[in-house]
């Protein structure tokens, strides 16, 4: 049988990012926290973490993660119908996207959480890498672009939020006064998420265009519209973000008819407790189209 209490530290550490913080978490020295996890590899007879160069759940920490989480879930649900038992706040750990956080996200999933009390730990990350969190046991659930569910999981189609490729109207009428040359693509500064943004990278190459381009890097998406709004570049930005500006002509799309519609899937593990279903149930009632 695995011990638990070994469970517990290596969920810690891996969530808090590092042995000092997973004891302050739990109320335990560092060094106790190390005591664990070395007793969880012994028993195992193989390392779940690597130190460098930057601590990471080996394939088999991340089997244990995943099992770990879900074995939270399903207590949750075994309190709540033995009601003796002592019972916490459930915890979830969930990937999200920054721009269904920065509009539809907080609305659909409030009432759930507000009525069965449940206490979030967002991971803001990218639509296209969320999975990627999902698959190595970082968390219980994601929001991503991928139809297609990891192994002993689930994907449930939330329909697409639509990019446009807005800018103000003086920086369109300065950088693209003759519509979208293939020297002004070029040479006029775009507003990209992160690295591993890719929607811009998508919109150029609808265009015709797969040159390199100048470009900030704003990881924020409110940020982003304000950078746009500043009149720094133009950029992707999810049409029910910003209706107001364009009721006002604030911002403009760059390529009037144009737009990027990128799908979401509600990804998470089969199995998981009654919470993640009425969870799941809560986004299914979502339409984004």
């Amino acid at each position: 049988m695995l011990d638990y209490k070994l469970l517990e530290a290596l969920t810690a550490v891996v969530e808090c990012g590092g042995f000092e913080r997973a004891g302050e978490a739990l109320g335990l020295s560092q060094s106790a926290v190390s005591q664990r996890i070395r007793s969880l590899e012994v028993r195992l007879g193989q390392p779940v973490l690597v130190r460098t160069p930057a601590l990471a759940p080996t394939p088999v920490g991340r089997r244990l993660l995943n099992h770990a989480r879900r074995v939270q879930l399903l207590e949750r649900d075994l309190r709540q119908a033995l009601p003796t038992l002592t019972s916490e706040a459930p915890r979830l750990r969930i990937a999200v996207n920054a721009d269904s956080l920065a509009t539809w996200w907080a609305q659909a999933i409030g009432p759930l959480c507000r009525k069965e009390g449940v206490v979030l730990d967002l991971v803001v990350e990218d639509q296209d890498v969320g999975l990627r969190r999902l698959r190595d046991g970082d968390v219980a659930a994601c929001l991503c672009a991928s139809p297609q569910p990891v192994a002993g999981a689930r994907a449930l189609p939330l329909g697409h939020m639509s990019y446009l490729p807005l800018a103000t109207p003086a920086y369109r009428e300065r950088h693209f006064p003759e519509g979208l040359m293939e020297e002004a693509l070029r040479r006029a500064p775009a507003i990209v998420f992160g690295p591993h943004d890719q929607l811009q990278h998508r919109f150029l190459a609808s265009c015709g265009y797969h040159g390199p381009f100048p470009y900030h890097l704003c990881p924020a998406s409110e940020g982003f519209v304000r950078l746009a709004l500043a009149g720094m570049g133009y950029g992707m930005i999810p049409r029910m973000q910003v209706e107001e500006q364009l009721a006002r002509g604030e911002l403009v799309s760059i390529a009037p008819g144009q737009a990027l519609e990128v799908p979401l899937y509600w990804h998470s593990w089969r199995h998981s407790g009654k919470l993640i279903e009425r969870l799941t149930d809560a986004l299914g009632a979502v339409s984004l189209n």
